[in-house]
This record gives C-alpha cells, structure tokens and sequence, in this order.
C-alpha cells in the first residue's frame, strides 16, 4: 500500500511540476490557478456575507485605495513583463472585516480582505500598501494553487485521489486555504520562500503604484515587535523576523528603481 501511495505521488509529482512564473523555479501544481480562481468569487462572497464588514468609512476607504492602486500596478508590471496571462479569471475586489485578527489575505482571482486588528500595524496608507502588494504578489504568482497541491500530497494517496476526482468543487480547498469556517481551522500556511517572493514583489509594486517601498522594513519591524509567544498570523511559520527585513533591505534597491522611474 505505501509503495502504491509513493508510486501515485511521484507520478503527481512529475505530471504537476510547472515553472514559476516571474522567478523562475520549479512549482508543484496539481490544481491550476484558474481552477482555484473560477471558484473564489462564491468562497469570497460566503466570507465576506458573513463578515462582518467594517463600518468605519475612512479605513475603508484607505484598503480600497490601496487596492486599487496596487492592482492597477500589477496589471502594468505583467504588462510590461508579458505575463498579462497571469491575470486571467482575476475580478478585484478588496473589503476590510471587522476583526481583531492582525492578518490579510488575497484569494486566487483577486479577491482580497483586510482585518481590522492589522491596521495599526499598519498605521497609515503606506503600511496598508505593503501589506497588500504582499498578498497580491501571492495570488499572482500562484502560491495557493502551490499549497493546496502540497498538502494533497502530505495528506496520501486517498485524498489525492478524492481530490483530483472532483477537479470541479474546490470550496473547501479554498475555505481552508484562508482559515474560513471552525471546521477549517488555522489558516494553511505559505512557506518561508513563498514569503519571501511575496514581499520581494511586494516591494516592486508598492513602489510601482507610488508607495515608498521602505516603509515596508517599519511594518515587518512593528510585527514583529508585537509577536511575542504567539505571532500574528502573518508571521506564523514564516522566515525569522531578521531574515525577513535583512532579504527586504537586499531587495529595496531594486524597489527604488521602480519608485524613482513611476510615471
């Protein structure tokens, strides 16, 4: 049985190994992003539908303009990288739930929402930006379809199998995914170098959509402040906070390229 559970695995393996876009390397994906992104928009509509959303009108307004902007440089820089293609099946929306959860996330698609508890680390309209160029950069360079193919394998053969039987339903992938739901629990977790892909882009299209790309090292430096025994889940399983700012301040040069050339 195990011979046969390793045997299907390896064959997974090889038929789902792709290149990443924008790095280059090597990714594992047994489901496509547009898959996961053709069912986000009902996921998202569920979380959101339940929400609650915030009232307050003003870091409302300050997550939707930071969306906006972000997303607008997103789809310039795939532009100009040719890799518009990355986009396809993506409909942004951005909403801020009233929550004391330090956290944020992007689905599959574009769908994106902020947690109140996140915003004062975040402080101001710059701190909203590296937060989401950081989640954007996720979706965009298919890290959910990159998770929910690894644990289909750490969990064997059989949910392999009763995944990939129902190639057309990944509700509960995508609820689990983002930590929606009692049933699903903690949020599944990117890994350390998803992370730091994530805030490498990150930094480009902050600075691309005319946020200051430095501000990014404060905001990593204010979570981490406040990790203490149990980090934010932004932090959870992710690089070591001096990792972390050491690889951003390696990257900024390139960011301030970017912030120093916008139109």
């Amino acid at each position: 049985m195990k011979n046969a559970v390793l045997g299907l695995a390896v064959l997974l393996f090889a038929a789902g190994c792709s290149t990443a876009p924008v790095s280059g390397r090597k990714q594992l994906k047994l489901v496509s992003d547009q898959q996961l992104a053709a069912q986000s928009a009902a996921s998202y509509a569920e979380i959101i539908k339940t929400g609650p959303l915030s009232t307050d009108k003003t870091q409302t307004e300050l997550v939707q303009r930071a969306g906006q902007k972000i997303s607008a440089a997103v789809e310039k820089y795939l532009a100009d990288t040719n890799q518009s293609q990355l986009l396809e099946g993506f409909a942004w929306e951005f909403n801020l739930i009233q929550e004391d959860v330090p956290n944020a996330w992007c689905m599959p698609g574009g769908k994106v929402a902020f947690y109140t508890g996140i915003l004062p680390f975040c402080q101001d309209e710059a701190g909203i930006a590296v937060v989401m160029g950081h989640e954007i950069a996720h979706a965009v360079v298919g890290h959910s379809a990159e998770r929910v193919s690894n644990q289909m394998l750490q969990q064997g053969g059989s949910m392999v199998a009763s995944w990939l039987g129902s190639k057309t339903d990944y509700h509960d992938a995508i609820m689990m995914l983002y930590g929606a739901g009692s049933q699903y629990g903690a949020i599944l977790p990117y890994s350390r170098l998803h992370e730091h892909e994530a805030d490498h882009l990150g930094l480009i299209f902050m600075a691309m959509a005319g946020y200051n790309p430095e501000e990014a090292v404060g905001f990593w430096e204010r979570m981490a402040a406040a990790g203490g025994e149990k980090p934010p889940a932004l932090l959870s399983t992710h690089p070591s906070d001096e990792a972390r700012i050491r690889k951003l301040q390696e990257k900024l040069p390139e960011a301030m390229e970017y912030y120093n050339r916008r139109d």
